[in-house]
């Protein structure tokens, strides 16, 4: 049980440390469940019941409940079928054999539990769009009679789903709203005639000003598209690198000696060399200041090269003071600018975009570039990058150097899934230490912003390589490191090594290295801090419990209620619609990325409802009832009840809706 101690004038909660049993278990409590009072738990049907009904068990039940003392033979039957509920996690080589004969009787061999995630557009769920022309202020279609989109507003209108809301949260914010008509809160700024209102009054207030930046440049695009965009800074770097590979005179001969033996015919490439690597060539030498050799491949003006001219040295980039931050990770999905915008608002020092892929970005997607977008509340605010050849990622960070506003670029080192790591970017850069030098000295080159990587222990989970990699980065010119305490091999099966973290930090000193991996609580962090790590960053802490911040700054565990929960979500809706449009299409867009991150908001547990505190992030709650039925609904894992939470701010879903979670098994259609 929990006790409350004053302290410096605030009240704090401590632990009472439990007893434990001869295992080393808390008696009555399962291993890896969160302990929960026992007034609150209930078993899976009746937690499902209550949901049913809205919150209205029948009252016979509840009478049988009051009357029942706490010792009874009956509660205590109710007690044990809530521990077991839900069930353990078998034994890892029991559910490999179980998989086998699934995949046996199943005729295929099924690897992910995402791989038949529905991919609904949300254009499907509208049967009939107006035109943007008639749209937005009744201009000239260009398309005349090709168009495919309607024309006539009153047909529109007749067809168009119900309004969700009396208010329009574009209009209340700005004074007029972009999506006219077609907006789901349309009958707050449309006229009988169907004509948008103005609020000249927000409107003027609302010049000059530039929430979101970072857009890309419809110029921009096409120009790259054509390949018409000049990449003179990489350009320098990678001719230098290329140079510094040309072979010798003993090196050409042997050369020379082999082909003759070979019978003059061109060597294979190599199997791990793909097409994109062969074209590239030239660009992936070492660097001049990494290779054995140290000549002087340009031409110099007294004692310097013009390369000296005109990079940057490193005192003279931009500076960024990331020591005792606190920095929302880069969260692929949920990391969108809505949700970072939630995060900023509970105190989160540092944000950075969601991974992006250099390749896309060079080819001008307009998918891509959007996850390079800032909010004007991202006062530290960075972008994260993906690949595996230097002359793509120096090229990318010279296109990002010149076009988006940013305080840092971070190299993501430490995805592990599939796609990324065979490829050889993610965790695949940590085994490939030329290359991985390469990409930083090219990249460090071309920016004038500081670089950061982001890593993981190793690929391996008995081989760590991190204390290897540290202080060579080091000498290639990060300034600073992330440090994820598991290996790609152990994803999410392990805790987070901060013993070897520790190590880490010791290593990168003076260089900042940050912390990542099991925050859920202010405990965690404060054990955290302790290793030595210049701040903290946290990933699924902050998807479960985005006010982890508040809870770290103010140094106290928050019993956040069901309605400023609900709040939040409110928020991210309004915040949502903002960033993808208030019409159906960026209404259900907004519904989607909602239910991705409520997968993550039921696993948080109430701190009133907790026998011992803090909840630990590994730890998986049984069935229990809140305090009240929005946080007994907020508790709930199943997809439907999320989308009934998502059905209070947004409306009803549409009739062909469907969603899968990312990382669940179970579905929704409706």
């Amino acid at each position: 049980m929990e006790e409350a101690a004053s302290h410096g004038g605030e009240t704090q909660v401590t632990e009472k440390v439990p007893e434990l049993a001869v295992d080393g278990r808390r008696d009555g409590v399962r291993k890896g469940t969160a302990g929960i009072k026992t007034d609150f738990l209930t078993t899976k049907d009746k937690f499902h019941e209550f949901l049913d009904s809205n919150g209205q068990l029948p009252k016979v039940k509840e009478e049988k409940k009051e009357n029942l003392p706490h010792d009874s033979d009956e509660l205590k039957g109710t007690t044990e079928a809530s521990e077991e509920e839900p069930a353990a996690k078998k034994p890892k080589v029991e559910q490999q054999e179980e998989n086998k004969l699934t995949w046996k009787q199943q005729g295929k061999r099924q690897r992910g539990q995402n791989k038949s995630r529905p991919h609904v557009k949300p254009t499907a769920y509208e049967d009939q769009r107006l035109c943007q022309s008639v749209a937005q202020e009744n201009r000239k279609c260009h398309y005349g009679d090709k168009c495919k989109f309607l024309h006539d507003v009153a047909e529109y209108m007749a067809s168009k789903p119900a309004d969700v809301g009396p208010s329009c949260y574009l209009y209340d914010t700005f004074g007029a709203c972009f999506y006219g008509v077609t907006c789901r809160f349309a009958l707050a700024h449309t006229t009988a005639d169907f004509q948008s209102m103005r609020d000249e009054a927000r409107v003027k207030a609302q010049e000059g000003r530039t929430a979101v930046r970072n857009s890309l440049d419809k110029d921009l695009q096409i120009r790259l598209r054509k390949h018409h965009v000049a990449f003179d800074r990489s350009a320098e770097y990678l001719q230098t690198i290329a140079k510094a590979q040309e072979p010798g005179p003993k090196q050409q001969q042997q050369q020379q000696q082999q082909e003759e033996r070979n019978g003059n015919q061109p060597e294979a490439p190599s199997s791990d060399q793909t097409p994109a690597a062969e074209g590239a060539n030239e660009a992936t030498a070492p660097d001049v200041e990494a290779g054995t050799e140290n000549k002087t491949t340009v031409k110099t003006i007294g004692p310097l090269t013009d390369a000296d001219v005109i990079k940057l040295r490193p005192c003279e980039k931009k500076q960024v003071d990331f020591r005792d931050k606190l920095y929302l990770a880069p969260l692929t999905t949920c990391g969108n600018l809505p949700f970072r915008r939630v995060c900023k608002r509970f105190g989160a020092d540092i944000t950075c975009g969601e991974m992006a892929m250099c390749t896309n970005l060079l080819q001008g997607q307009q998918s891509e570039w959007a996850l390079l977008k800032r909010h004007e509340s991202e006062d530290l605010f960075g972008v994260q990058i993906e690949g595996c050849f230097p002359d793509t990622m120096t090229r990318c960070a010279e296109l990002i150097n010149n076009h988006i506003d940013v305080d840092f670029v971070d190299i993501n080192s430490g995805c592990p899934i599939d796609l990324v790591y065979k490829k050889g970017g993610g965790c695949g850069l940590m085994t490939r230490t030329r290359k991985f030098e390469q990409i930083i000295r090219g990249m460090n080159y071309v920016l004038d912003v500081p670089l950061t990587v982001k890593i993981r222990t190793g690929v391996h989970e008995k081989y760590n390589v991190a204390h290897k990699l540290i202080p060579e980065m080091k000498k290639w010119g990060v300034s600073m490191i992330t440090l994820h305490g598991r290996s790609r091999e152990q994803r999410y099966t392990k805790l987070a090594d901060w013993d070897y973290i520790n190590t880490c930090s010791s290593l990168a000193s003076p260089l900042p290295l940050f912390g990542n991996g099991d925050i859920l609580s202010y405990d965690d962090a404060m054990k955290a801090r302790e290793t030595g790590v210049s701040g903290l960053m946290i990933a699924r802490g902050a998807l479960i419990k985005p006010w982890i911040f508040t809870e770290i700054k103010e140094r106290r565990h928050w019993d956040i209620s069901s309605s400023e929960r609900l709040d939040n979500l409110r928020n991210f809706s309004n915040y949502g619609l903002e960033h993808w449009g208030s019409d159906t299409r960026g209404l259900e867009k907004t519904r989607t990325f909602m239910l991705e991150w409520l997968s993550f908001l039921c696993r948080y547990v109430p701190v009133g409802l907790l026998e011992r505190v803090p909840q630990r992030i590994n730890d998986r709650p049984p069935y229990y009832m809140g305090r009240d039925y929005l946080e007994s609904l907020m508790a709930s894992q199943h997809v439907g009840d999320w989308v009934k939470i998502s059905e209070m701010l947004l409306g009803p879903v549409p009739k062909n809706f469907n969603f899968l979670p990312k990382h669940k098994a179970n579905a929704y259609e409706k």
